[in-house]
């Protein structure tokens, strides 16, 4: 059945430096900060429930990824640095049962080659990089309707 309300929330997790959005490297990152992007998110996600995080600790992220494996309904994560060092967050949503967008604010594919491979990309359903914080409201929109098309 299409159209179906969802109930679970979605988990929109951020990873390192996020927090300094609006004054990090705005020439990259842009001027939006983080509570902009977070409304931004939960006009995008109307009547579905979100959990909107962010975090510099690794395990806190992990922990966040465990919390939804058993309440959330879709992971749209920007784990920012750890995309291209953890193992260990590659490992927690490997067990993630829905879908999981990972999202950049910039196009890591045009930046240094550090950033061309992410492990994160290796468990994401899909990839949104480059369309900087308007690629946010779309991933949400984009989480609901994967797991509106996944209800019975």
């Amino acid at each position: 059945m299409t159209g179906a309300l969802v109930t679970k929330p979605i988990y929109v997790l951020n990873g390192p430096n996020l927090n300094r959005l609006g004054t990090r490297e705005p020439h990259l990152y842009g001027a939006t900060t983080l509570a902009q992007i977070e409304a931004m998110c939960r006009e995008a996600a109307g009547d579905t429930p979100l959990h909107f995080r962010q975090s510099n600790r690794e395990y806190e992220l992990i922990d966040w990824i465990h919390e939804a494996i058993d309440e959330g309904s879709a992971i749209v994560i920007n784990p920012a640095a750890f995309s291209f060092t953890s193992m260990a967050i590659l490992d927690a949503l490997k067990m993630f049962p829905g879908p999981i967008i990972e999202l950049h604010i910039t196009n890591i594919h045009r930046r240094e080659p550090i950033y061309h491979r992410s492990y994160v990309s290796l468990a994401a359903t899909a990839v949104i990089a480059g369309l900087g914080a308007e690629g946010y409201p779309i991933a949400v929109q984009a989480a609901k309707a994967m797991v509106d098309r996944s209800t019975p």
